[in-house]
């Protein structure tokens, strides 16, 4: 089996979170992910808690894999030896403020002018247009702005912002899709192009709903908890022993076979409860009944009970669940070898696609661990240059 993109060469001078993950997208299907570093401090969430044995665990399930040069992108020489990179590269991925690049002459022209194949992928906060283009942004500002933090929570509780990279994941996965967008139309043109990607565009796309609402209608969406507004009965429910379980009755059929699995047909034909659009209207008293009846049980028995009759439900898992569970080792979690980490597992690639080599993930670098390597093998530098470099802190060698 190949890999989809076995033989991309992939430029990363993105840090933190979205790019990397765009760039581990990438990898992930077979690309040759060089990641560009500061040499002396490297990436700065090569910094970020939880750590373990002094590797930082964000860091490590992104750049798995990758290869790492150090080279100081704000010396002249430094750039060159990127540009060097850069012109045999089918992609670079940057995170950089915009107007960052083009001062350096490093935009997508000048990049252009010496490649013309070349894909850039940008990820910023706003943007490369518009009026907030050159405001900076991280991905709570992202999650604030693109609505989310306003829709997540109860209606009782402050706007919530998720306890992890939600935007950035997000705006990391859409620039991998638009890259392979870019490249799919290079094989039809012959030419690159530039792909520009806002942090809380992806975001603000899956939460499209609240804007139309707003717009057709007036009507502002509002925090519901663990409500959807769309389809009724759904949420996160209580078993008798303490345990958490979803249920989502999201279409007719469902919420009509989760009646029968409660032993109460009677639901399916009382006016309140027949149709979506009732049971939306009686959504509180309906939830007190599905509460009582998960209640009244263990959670290993209505699950089983549900499952049984169809019904879409699960437990709601912690990680310690979803490492023990079957079906995540057999299909989802990769080990992630010859770290200081010691014996783990993270989540593989996004999706499955037939014919397509599993990737593994062997080792972590360190700031630079690979600069000697690429320089020397990709761009011919003799060892006296590279010492040279290396003596003036433009690399880490």
């Amino acid at each position: 089996m190949t890999s989809p993109l076995t033989g991309v060469r992939v430029v990363e001078i993105g840090s933190m979170y979205a790019a990397p993950t765009a760039g581990r997208m990438l990898r992930d299907f077979g690309a040759d992910v060089v990641k560009v570093e500061d040499p002396s401090t490297g990436d700065f969430a090569r910094q970020w808690q939880p750590a373990h044995n002094g590797l930082a665990i964000g860091f490590a399930r992104l750049n798995a894999g990758k290869r790492s040069v150090g080279v100081d992108l704000r010396t002249e020489e430094g750039r060159a030896v990127v540009l060097g990179l850069i012109e045999s590269a089918d992609v670079v991925i940057e995170n950089f403020r915009p107007g960052r690049l083009e001062a350096w002459g490093m935009g997508y022209q000048a990049l252009a002018e010496r490649n013309p194949r070349l894909v850039l992928t940008r990820v910023s906060g706003f943007g490369q247009t518009g009026p907030y283009r050159e405001r900076p942004g991280f991905g709570t500002v992202a999650e604030t702005l693109s609505g989310y933090a306003f829709l997540n929570g109860w209606p009782h509780t402050p706007p919530t912002a998720p306890p992890f990279g939600f935007a950035d994941s997000i705006a990391g996965i859409s620039a991998a899709f638009g890259t392979a967008m870019a490249l799919y139309r290079r094989e039809v043109t012959g030419v690159g192009s530039e792909v520009d990607v806002a942090l809380y565009e992806p975001l603000m796309f899956i939460l499209g709903d609240a804007v139309l609402n707003y717009t057709a209608s007036g009507n502002i969406m509002r925090r519901q908890g663990n409500a959807s507004g769309a389809a009724s009965p759904r949420g996160i429910y209580e078993a008798g022993d303490g345990g958490w379980l979803s249920i989502a009755g999201s279409n007719q059929t469902i919420a009509m076979r989760l009646f029968d699995a409660m032993g109460r047909p009677d639901l399916k034909t009382d006016e309140r409860y027949a149709t979506n659009v009732a049971r939306m209207a009686n959504n509180e008293s309906l939830q007190e009944i599905v509460i009582a009846w998960v209640k009244s049980r263990p959670r290993d028995e209505i699950l089983a009970i549900l499952d049984e009759y169809e019904v879409v439900a699960a437990a709601v898992n912690d990680a310690s669940d979803i490492a023990a569970d079957p079906h995540f080792t057999d299909r989802t979690l990769v080990e992630l070898a010859n770290t200081v980490l010691g014996p783990a597992m993270v989540p593989g690639p996004v999706l499955h696609m037939r014919g397509t080599e599993r990737p593994t993930y062997d080792g972590v670098p360190a700031v630079g661990e690979h600069t000697r390597e690429v320089l020397s093998g990709e761009l011919g530098m003799a060892d006296a240059e590279l010492a040279r470099l290396a003596e003036a802190g433009v690399i880490h060698a």
